[in-house]
């Protein structure tokens, strides 16, 4: 079976949208690989993510914005004989999303993004959130410039 380049924006959107979580890789201050999972919103092709206001992620993204964000979904193992291990695979779609993350820093657009992202997780389209919470949370929108997808099996 082989691998299938997905190129469909609808089928992109709907790899994106599928999946229950994202991971965003970046290069960390030591120039090692970093990878961590964040829940995320998606709307209009961009992405959007929150975090607290310290950390390790907050600090690389200072000094290099750049990220690659990996969603994944559909798995299915499959087998051609339940006896020969080599004949096991796992069916999978895929999309990477290249882009330069960018924080929101203002109050009503921060509400905006941040209810982008309760709605993937609760169905419901608008949240109250206090002058506190609001400034004690980060939230960042990704802009993709380079898209991939790929699925196997499907």
């Amino acid at each position: 079976m082989k691998s299938r380049v997905v190129t469909q924006k609808a089928e992109i959107e709907e790899i994106i949208n599928s999946a229950e979580v994202c991971h965003v890789g970046m290069v960390d201050l030591e120039g090692q690989p970093y990878v961590i999972a964040f829940n995320f919103g998606y709307c209009d092709g961009n992405v959007y993510l929150h975090s607290g206001p310290e950390g390790k992620k907050i600090e690389i993204w200072k000094k290099n914005p750049n990220v690659c964000i990996s969603f994944s979904t559909d798995y299915h193992l499959r087998h051609q004989h339940k006896d020969v291990a080599c004949s096991y695979s796992m069916k999978y779609r895929s999309v990477l999303v290249y882009g330069r993350i960018d924080e929101i820093a203002e109050l009503e657009e921060k509400k905006r993004c941040l209810n982008i992202i309760m709605k993937k997780y609760t169905q419901r389209d608008n949240f109250e959130y206090s002058l506190p919470a609001l400034n004690n949370v980060k939230v960042f929108r990704i802009v993709p410039e380079k898209v991939e997808g790929k699925a196997y099996g499907y």
